[in-house]
């Protein structure tokens, strides 16, 4: 019996079973050389990878039929943990519906320059945007305010929330221990304000990389600064 859907087909993506985008002759869409996956049909995320990533439940190897990808169990409040790089687990946390996405970006128009802000944030079928000028800074300091607006927007701190940012220097400083030179305290109290949360997770993802919720973020950032301009 064919497990494939109209404009979806079932392959293998590491280990895991995922559903990838064709096109009206049941091959794969290719976009710059990648395809669009999603663990679930239903789900609101969308992740682009590479077709030679790919493989067809058949082939050896595959992910097994019994295969499936499950929403963490829930733990005592932790710090915010670190998958960058990790595609695998990008994926499987954009998948988990009850979790609030947040996806983060910042701007600077000279660094130091004219900076702005924006923050996409979606539970369930809800979703919410931030763009936001926040004055003269760097760059490093509009992702850190990017992130700080988006936690401070969060209200119920019990639910586990997923926020995903381009920005290493960020990910670093919040949650690695870099020792920061600058914007020490700005650091410290977003750190104060992420211990309020639950189950709070931070992911480094490639910006510019096609992933339509690091493109919508980034694209509010930007206009923040243009309307300023206007």
């Amino acid at each position: 019996m064919s497990t494939d859907t109209p404009g979806w087909k079932r392959m293998a993506f590491k280990n895991n079973k995922v559903w990838v985008e064709t096109g009206p002759a049941g091959d794969l869409l290719v976009q710059d050389g990648k395809v669009r996956i999603k663990y679930q049909l239903d789900q609101p995320h969308e992740y682009r990878v590479h077709k030679e990533s790919l493989r067809p439940l058949d082939r050896p190897g595959a992910a097994p039929a019994t295969s499936t990808v499950k929403s963490p169990a829930k733990k005592k409040p932790v710090p915010a943990k670190n998958f960058a790089g990790n595609g695998t687990e990008v994926a499987a946390a954009m998948a988990e519906k009850d979790a609030i996405q947040v996806f983060t970006d910042g701007a600077a128009s000279g660094n130091p320059g004219p900076a702005g802000i924006g923050v996409l944030l979606i539970y369930g079928n809800s979703q919410k945007t931030i763009s936001r000028y926040i004055g003269h800074a760097t760059n490093n300091i509009a992702e850190l305010k990017a992130i700080e607006a988006a936690l401070l927007e969060i209200k119920n701190k019990k639910l586990p929330v997923r926020l995903f940012t381009d920005s290493a220097y960020s990910l670093g400083a919040l949650t690695l221990g870099w020792k920061a030179q600058k914007n020490v305290e700005l650091i410290a109290g977003i750190q104060k304000l992420m211990r309020t949360f639950s189950d709070l997770k931070i992911f480094k993802v490639k910006g510019h990389a096609g992933m339509a919720e690091n493109e919508t973020a980034d694209r509010l950032a930007t206009e923040a600064i243009q309307k300023l301009a206007e």
